[in-house]
């Protein structure tokens, strides 16, 4: 057995020499020595735990997944919709108390530096039917860029002259960042009337009808926190970036978030296109600014507090995708860092949310580690193996749960997979960066959005851009290109040295990685 090990060693070293020729009697008998300890006592080992390690995990996140893909298809089937569940009755004018019959709402609009689409929201915001009366439009602007505050003021003052109770608010730091703008918000003397909150981020824009189908939820239904609602992709054909992500988010909304709230359990507030009863915030402790998932922390507060909330997937909020890598890398940075901080702060409190865990932390660990790591490392190990249910069958049902969410789009799912190992990646690192609350782990980064700026009008296809004049190696992502490397690496090896067919994965997972990390993804915008 010694020998085969000992031959098995230096086959794989002999093969390595010969990639980078290297003489094969360049080492001695005594490192020989040395180098096979260290690989049958300490790598081969450590690989193995790790593959039983990501096995795990990978199961953790297919019994997550299959669950909540359980309960939306038993949602649908027995029509368990919350108009049918939760009493939604609309709300109308009263013959004596007239417009006094509807409650008051206060409608925040937190920005900063939004130049594309501060008007649409705005807008958007000001035509919802509600007594005008009954209802305060605050938009907290933190731009840092002064002809942006003011074109942000003189927007509010042009809805102020037709009527509409629309208040300019600003501040002269941005501590907590958006966190720390809805706080502030709050404690104006106008807002102590409002019984519920209706939140739109810059880019969102709301229907006529929304507060008019979501406020009854809140009101006739005194356990209710929170109504969340859909959102629904104004340039999600804009590229191939923008399609890809639709199929993750349409996943989350039509299959996560209506699973929580047909389950009655906790679900996460997605941050913008939702009504909150004040109570509850203010029950919960209002926000926090301790990490960048205010929403998030808000939520997971709410549930221990008892608080319910309700999901409702037929009304949906029109709202942007990242259309360029760097606004969606940053958003996702955000997104993936945010809930590690907030575990870590939050871990007794929150370790029986299952779902949390393998979707926020696990899901990014076991991609890439297992899928870009593990098992290109293990083809070098002929001794390593894995259960084939592992490598393709476990990783294939989640594929096929993951894409029942989009299914128009399911002809992109393999192009999906490799892009979504390489966002694990980003992904991965921003977990260790919340979970050691290191350098960007509380900085709120605005995602970039373009609203009409690539549009030639409002009801034509998104054009974009193809010219930038930005310097062009600005576009190179270390990472991805390292692991793009070693990706190739293992793929000649197991082309020429093994016969397990693994090569075909490898090799398109580093041109995936190799796309990305020169930045051929997403759209390019002209520089003013």
């Amino acid at each position: 057995m010694e020998g085969v090990s000992q031959l098995s060693l230096q086959g794989f070293l002999l093969r390595a020499y010969e990639l980078v020729l290297i003489p094969a009697d360049a080492l001695p008998a005594q490192i020989w020595a040395v180098l096979l300890w260290a690989r049958e006592s300490v790598v081969v080992p450590a690989i193995k735990v790790a593959i039983v390690s990501c096995l795990v995990m990978s199961v953790m996140v297919m019994v997550e997944k299959l669950s909540v893909a359980l309960v939306s298809l038993y949602a649908r089937l027995f029509r368990r919709r919350p108009h049918r569940i939760y009493n939604c009755e609309p709300i109308k004018e009263d013959e004596e108390l007239g417009s006094l019959a509807f409650p008051m709402v206060l409608v925040q609009i937190p920005m900063h530096n939004e130049r594309e689409v501060y008007q649409l929201s705005i807008r958007a915001a000001c035509n919802m039917l509600w007594p005008t009366n009954r209802v305060i439009i605050q938009v907290l602007d933190d731009s840092t860029d002064p002809d942006i505050r003011e074109m942000v003021r003189l927007e509010c003052e042009k809805w102020q002259m037709e009527g509409k109770n629309i208040r300019y608010e600003t501040r002269d730091n941005r501590k907590g960042y958006k966190a720390g703008a809805l706080k502030m918000g709050m404690e104006h003397d106008y807002v102590h009337n409002c019984e519920y909150l209706a939140m739109f981020d810059a880019d969102f824009q709301p229907n006529t009808d929304f507060l008019i189908k979501t406020v009854p939820f809140l009101v006739h239904n005194p356990n209710l926190a929170l109504v969340q609602a859909r959102w629904k992709f104004v340039n999600a054909n804009e590229c191939m970036l923008t399609r890809l992500q639709e199929m993750s988010m349409d996943f989350h909304f039509k299959v996560e978030q209506e699973a929580g709230s047909t389950m009655f359990a906790f679900f996460g507030y997605n941050g913008t296109a939702g009504v909150w009863r004040i109570q509850a915030i203010n029950d919960a402790g209002g926000w926090e600014d301790r990490s960048t998932v205010e929403d998030m922390d808000l939520a997971v507060r709410s549930t221990l507090r008892g608080w319910s909330f309700v999901y409702t997937g037929n009304i949906k909020v029109k709202s942007e995708l990242p259309s360029t890598l760097k606004a969606y890398r940053s958003q996702q940075h955000r997104w993936s860092c945010g809930p590690a901080v907030l575990f870590k702060k939050l871990f007794w409190k929150i370790l029986s949310a299952k779902f949390f865990i393998a979707r926020r932390l696990v899901a990014p660990f076991v991609t890439f580690f297992f899928y870009c790591i593990i098992i290109p490392l293990a083809v070098f190990f002929p001794e390593v193996e894995i259960p084939i249910w592992g490598i393709f069958y476990l990783p294939a049902a989640i594929t096929i749960l993951n894409s029942v969410g989009t299914p128009s789009s399911f002809h992109l799912v393999l192009f999906w997979i490799l892009f979504e190992n390489v966002m694990s990646l980003h992904r991965c690192k921003a977990v260790f960066v919340g979970l050691f609350e290191a350098g960007s782990a509380t900085e709120w980064i605005v995602t970039q959005k373009l609203g009409n700026r690539s549009k030639t009008s409002a009801n034509n296809p998104i054009v974009v851009s193809k010219k930038s004049r930005a310097i062009y190696w600005e576009r190179f992502y270390p990472l991805e290109l390292s692991v793009a490397i070693f990706l190739s690496i293992a793929t000649v090896y197991d082309f020429k040295f093994r016969a397990d067919y693994f090569y075909v994965f490898f090799f398109f997972q580093s041109m995936a990685f190799f796309i990305v990390g020169f930045g051929f993804v997403g759209t390019t915008i002209t520089k003013d």
